[in-house]
């Protein structure tokens, strides 16, 4: 898709089918989230000590990465600062050449997802197998992309899946679509490439600066393989991930899993610091990526979208999400968090209208785990689109926008030119008015105002004339 978010939602709202599968599955966790939390009478404390956690890491961000990169050599890894995407790609491209590989697989990471290091591994005629079972899905399609932070096929069904995995699977032309049978066939063809592979390529959940531990946390052990079995194991992070000390995790390992699977305790977590003989990898690189994360980190009131740990949890209660689905956001970060994340990575200009693609509800502040204020973030960026788009000489819908305000502005400033745009409404709208609604097509970009809006007709008496009238009768 192209054309921006607005483009993007009506094709999303157009898929049915899609939107069957989101709602339910976003109903789904939603529900089962709800249970884990309640059982948590210390949750909304639990909640405070994640966000002073993440505030603290960022405010001294540089501190901890440079204790980080000592901890991480100390235990017999190598540190590499990644300043784009482009220098992260040829980090994990040359890596793997020197490991001797033309294969690697992955688990899960949404930072090799946002630098597109699969593409770029490609174009140095290196194969990249995501070991993920969403993930290995997505890749199986034809142009597909993740939809969800956490679940990136959500927008499959099981029919779907099955007519991926038999005709992309060798082996498996008779499959059905029960779901213990479309996880055995994922099984059997993984497990040969763990088994096969000299290079590993992770992300990470969080690193910590005290001990040089890197953490990874999933549901299906695939994380566990990609970061024992193979000879060499690379890790992409973004900068943010890094946590002061290692009794953050207590916190942060109670609030993900609950806002994220819903689970009291995440089924593999795995934890690791530098590398061994003997002991899963013989070498051990971490890629530092910052991508635009320093430049956010500027940002007072944006800074915050540093601080999400990819549980997921904003997106499911999100309406427009439900809606629209992950691909409609055209980003590497979905929902609301991608809302407030991505145009800040990428440039405001790469995403433009992703501010406005939220109702404000507030629901996915409710939720986060780190209370990242989003409604008061997205606000924030419009304003910024605002000033950009002025500094540039205001152009396309901004610039019709603009010139509305200016002129509701003028009229509100005087009593008597309000009073005249008043009885100016009240004539023009006699003619349109049915059953108390104005019925018109407005023109251009303001006909989807009244697509999908009442407007209600102009009393017969404004309030300063029924004041008037009864101070003289």
């Amino acid at each position: 898709m192209s054309g921006g978010f607005t483009a993007a939602a009506r094709e999303g709202l157009a898929n049915s089918q899609q939107r069957r599968n989101l709602r339910k599955a976003t109903t789904t966790i939603r529900a089962k989230r709800e249970q884990a939390v309640a059982e948590l009478h210390d949750w909304e404390q639990l909640r405070e000590a994640g966000k002073r956690i993440k505030e603290h890491a960022l405010r001294h961000l540089d501190v901890h990465l440079e204790q980080l990169e000592r901890s991480v050599t100390a235990a017999g890894g190598t540190v590499h600062w990644a300043r784009d995407a482009a220098e992260a790609n040829a980090m994990v491209a040359m890596l793997t050449h020197a490991a001797d590989a033309d294969e690697v697989v992955k688990v899960k990471s949404m930072a090799t997802d946002e630098i597109g290091l699969n593409d770029a591994l490609a174009d140095e005629g290196i194969a990249a197998i995501e070991t993920d079972l969403a993930e290995l899905i997505v890749q199986l399609g034809d142009n597909d992309r993740p939809s969800h932070i956490l679940v990136p096929a959500i927008h499959r069904n099981r029919e779907e899946i099955r007519a991926l995995f038999r005709d992309r699977l060798p082996g498996n032309e008779e499959l059905s679509a029960i779901p213990e049978e479309l996880t055995a066939a994922a099984r059997v063809y993984l497990r040969e490439k763990f088994l096969t592979a000299r290079v590993g390529v992770s992300g990470a959940n969080f690193a910590i600066a005290e001990t040089g531990s890197v953490g990874v946390v999933e549901s299906e052990g695939n994380g566990r393989m990609c970061t024992t079995l193979p000879h060499t194991l690379i890790t992409v992070m973004g900068i943010e991930k890094v946590l002061p000390r290692f009794s953050d995790l207590e916190v942060m390992l109670q609030l993900l899993p609950r806002s994220s699977t819903a689970e009291r305790m995440n089924p593999y977590t795995s934890v690791w610091a530098g590398a061994a003989d003997g002991d899963g990898p013989r070498d051990f690189h971490l890629v530092l990526l910052d991508a635009g994360r320093t430049a956010t980190l500027a940002d007072e009131v944006g800074r915050q979208a540093l601080h999400c740990i990819k549980c997921s949890a904003c997106l499911n209660v999100c309406p427009v999400f439900e809606r629209t689905g992950g691909h409609a956001y055209e980003a590497t970060y979905p929902g609301p968090i991608g809302a407030i994340l991505s145009p800040q990575l990428a440039g405001m200009k790469a995403h433009v209208d992703l501010p406005w693609a939220s109702s404000l509800c507030g629901a996915c502040y409710e939720v986060c785990p780190v209370k990242i204020d989003i409604p008061s973030v997205l606000i924030h960026l419009r304003e910024r689109v605002v000033a950009e788009a002025k500094q540039d000489g205001w152009r396309g819908r901004l610039a019709a926008e603009q010139l509305s305000m200016e002129a509701l502005g003028r009229v509100f400033s005087s009593r008597r030119r309000y009073e005249a745009a008043q009885k100016a409404a009240r004539v023009g709208a006699r003619s349109l008015a049915r059953a108390g609604n104005v019925e018109v097509r407005l023109p251009g970009p303001l006909s989807g105002w009244l697509a999908h809006r009442d407007l209600k007709a102009p009393p017969r008496q404004s309030f300063r004339d029924w004041w008037r009238q009864r101070e003289d009768p």
